[in-house]
Order: structure tokens, then sequence, then C-alpha cells
């Protein structure tokens, strides 16, 4: 489940937020042989959408009992990809279509066809400086014993057809970054920080199964575990940093594995997580492990 945040909104760029990246320099680069990581042959997408899509419509009872599913076993990941088959969002499509019409996207699509590669090299990362994000997430994957080929996994394993245009290639880099929100945001992988982490997202783009199972998470942690902790406010205060935050998938990966963490949080404006902090507080001083949320539940 998410973690919750501050209530301060941050304030708003005009900007596009691909435009913001296109406006900057930046300082840092890979400086290893990472042609490895794109030895894969991988098709550039050039149409947006396949014809061959099949139109969705809104089925909200049974994106419902995927949820349920889903908070039965929160790794059960495949449940989110079934959800947002029942929860079509034409606001996030035409999102994304302006994004991938952007010169970033394009470029991306070229550089960063596929990230699980270069995700998952861990020895490669481990060579950039030990302050960098690469070795915050190399941290944050092996203790939590994660891997970005797992995701894929899941996503394969929900039964979802696959396209090939660019709708496709930027599910797969929300599905393969989904981790790197987690070690940017500073938000864990218990039951409140995967609904923190969950709305952050929602906020960066229009996602409304993000949002829903962010709230509807936060709802179950404060019905089952203790009604006065403060978790709406924490993904209330995640949903506005992600929206006031430069967006994770405009970034160039590669660049921003080699960036330090602390710069690169202070470059894309991302806050430090203080409502979660005191979610987390409120629940250790009345002896509940926040990881542990199904213990103190029963």
């Amino acid at each position: 489940m998410p973690t919750k945040r501050n209530a301060t909104t941050l304030p708003r760029c005009s900007k596009q937020p691909w435009q913001l990246e296109e406006a900057r320099t930046r300082p840092f680069a890979i400086d290893i042989n990472v042609s490895n990581f794109y030895a894969m042959d991988m098709t550039i997408p050039t149409r947006f959408s396949d014809p061959a899509r099949p139109p969705r419509r809104m089925r909200p009872l049974k994106a419902f009992a995927h949820f349920r599913k889903l908070v039965a076993d929160k790794e059960d990941t495949a449940q989110v990809f079934h959800m947002t088959e029942c929860l079509p969002n034409k606001a996030y499509v035409d999102q994304v279509r302006a994004f991938c019409d952007s010169p970033q996207a394009k470029a991306l699509m070229v550089s960063e066809s596929s990230l699980p590669v270069l995700l998952d090299d861990h020895e490669t990362l481990l060579l950039l400086p030990e302050d960098s994000v690469a070795h915050a997430y190399v941290a944050f994957m092996r203790r939590e014993g994660l891997s970005a080929a797992g995701l894929v996994a899941e996503s394969e394993r929900a039964g979802r057809a696959r396209f090939d245009d660019q709708l496709q290639w930027f599910h797969d880099r929300l599905r393969d970054t989904h981790d790197l929100v987690h070690v940017l945001t500073g938000y864990g992988r218990d039951a409140l920080g995967e609904q923190c982490a969950l709305a952050f997202s929602s906020g960066q783009y229009h996602a409304l199964t993000d949002r829903i199972i962010a709230w509807a998470g936060a709802f179950e942690l404060w019905r089952q575990v203790h009604r006065d902790a403060p978790v709406f406010s924490a993904v209330r205060q995640a949903q506005q940093q992600g929206a006031a935050a430069d967006p994770i998938y405009a970034q160039s990966i590669r660049e921003l594995l080699a960036e330090p963490l602390e710069a690169a949080r202070a470059r894309m404006g991302i806050g430090a997580p203080i409502a979660y902090g005191r979610a987390h507080q409120f629940y250790r001083k009345r002896g509940i492990d926040p990881y542990k949320f199904l213990a103190a539940a029963a």
C-alpha cells in the first residue's frame, strides 16, 4: 500500500514537463560502455497507437474485484495491470500522445528503447559513484529481492496483448521505472510506501488506476490498522509532489542513474516524504511495525 505525504502544494511550472528537460544541460553522464544495454533487437515505434488495439470500455466493478485481490496479496502486481485494462482514461492517452510527439521522447525511443537490461546490470551500475542514483537503486533492489525483469514477468503474467506502437513503449517505461520512483522519493515498500509511490506517479501523469489504488489502499490502512494515523495526508502530499516534480518518465534514465541522488532530487523538485515519515513515527510509537501491517491488523 502507498505512503503519505504532506498536503503542502508545490508550485507548478507553466512549461510542459518534457520542455523543462530540453531546456537543461546535464553535467552528469555514464562514462562507461553502455552499448551492451541496447544490444537487444528493439524496433523503434513510429505510430502512436496500433490499429489492432481493441477499444476499451470502463468496467469499474471488474476493476474493484482486481483491487480486492491486490489488497489480499500486495505482491500480486498483475492485478494492477488488469485494473488498468478496466479503467480507460482519455486524459492519460492525450498526455502520452503529447509527450511522444516531443523531441525529448523521440530521442528516448532511440536511446532507451528498453530499460530492463540497463536496470538489471547491477555490476555495471555499481561502477558509478557511490552517491549516485545507481548505487541507491541497486541497494534498494537487492535489499527487496527485486529485479526489473521480474516486473516484466508480472506484466506478462497478466496476459495483456502487446502492440508495436508508442503507447506500448510508454507503458513499458512507466512499468520499468516504478522502483526508481521508490528510490527517488524515499518511499519504502511497506503498505503505506507503496500507496504513496502510486500517488506520486498518479500526480506525474493522468493515471486513473494508480490514483484509485493509492486512495483505496489508504482507506484500507485507515480502516484496518489505526484510524488516527495520518495516512490520507501522506497520500495527498505524495500526489501533490508528484504533480509538481519533473516527470521521471521524461528523464534520460542512463544520465539519471549517474547523477548524485540528492542532486537529482533537487533538480527534479522531488520533496522530502515528510507526511510518510510522520505516519511511520505514529505507528512505531504505538508498537506497530509499518512493514508488518497484517500482523497488526490481525
